[in-house]
């Protein structure tokens, strides 16, 4: 289960509760948010499906406790064209 908190407008606070429960702090910039989703959907469903995405990929104990969303894009080339799909 994936449970993201907002802290502020751009850093939120995501749960993963998996074998090992483990927290992340992430940071969207408003520039990226809209760039991935047009300003479509909330910027919380934004970091949940990223969240998806990398679980899909790998355990959430291998996810970096601390990161601006961009950088799943340089562990993951795909993650970008992926993501903008998935909030189509």
């Amino acid at each position: 289960m994936i449970r993201v908190q907002k802290i502020n407008d751009t850093t939120f606070e995501v749960t993963v509760e998996g074998r090992t429960v483990t927290t992340h702090k992430v940071t969207v910039s408003p520039t990226y948010y809209e760039e991935l989703t047009g300003g479509r959907v909330p910027v919380e469903v934004l970091v949940e499906k990223s969240f998806e995405f990398l679980l899909a990929r790998e355990p959430n104990t291998s996810i970096l406790r601390s990161f601006d969303l961009p950088v799943i894009g340089r562990y993951f080339p795909e993650y970008k064209r992926v993501i903008v799909e998935m909030m189509e």
